[in-house]
């Protein structure tokens, strides 16, 4: 597949927030340009390996506010488009515990797949993240097999056990880094 121009950027100064299922039309209004013209929705990757129930990020409450989570101290998201401003893209950090991270609702569209993307992301959230934690803690799905092979092929290692927490509780792979 040969690569599509990209633009990455940080969700930090500006105000992109995603549609969640529970958008109401008052915050539909409120959604920026950005998002709602021509775009691909990053919840279609939930969708395609059947994440869209509770206990994933499908259900997270957050999954539509990303400006104001992703605005603390610790914690980013960034965005990737192509060069008709679609999002094919994301990845974000954000904190569990004093010293303990998580790579979060990292997504990469099938037109954006072996373009080297989520390399791209990945380096710029594991690059933040040193900055402010000693491990990396990510959750996924037993079916994103090619996900688990991306994520040991940098530097991630497998646990049996939950490292804390969340309210992923469908999400059965768990992986762990040192920073």
């Amino acid at each position: 597949t040969p690569p599509i121009p990209v633009h990455v950027f940080e969700i930090q100064d500006q105000f992109i927030d995603l549609p969640s299922p529970t958008t109401t039309a008052t915050d539909s209004q409120r959604l920026p340009v950005l998002c709602t013209r021509n775009r691909a929705d990053l919840r279609a990757c939930l969708i395609e390996f059947g994440a869209n129930h509770e206990g994933t990020a499908w259900a997270d409450p957050d999954l539509g506010r990303f400006s104001q989570v992703y605005s603390k101290n610790g914690s980013r998201y960034w965005v990737a488009e192509d060069e008709n401003g679609q999002i094919v893209g994301g990845v974000g950090i954000g904190p569990l515990a004093p010293g303990l991270c998580e790579l979060q609702k990292m997504y990469c569209l099938p037109v954006a797949r072996g373009t080297g993307l989520a390399h791209e992301l990945m380096g710029l959230a594991l690059k933040f993240a040193k900055k402010y934690y000693s491990r990396c803690y990510l959750e996924t799905l037993d079916n994103m097999t090619a996900a688990q092979r991306f994520y040991e092929k940098h530097g991630f290692t497998r646990t049996t056990e939950p490292v804390i927490q969340t309210e992923h509780f469908a999400c059965e792979v768990r992986y762990i880094k040192e920073l």
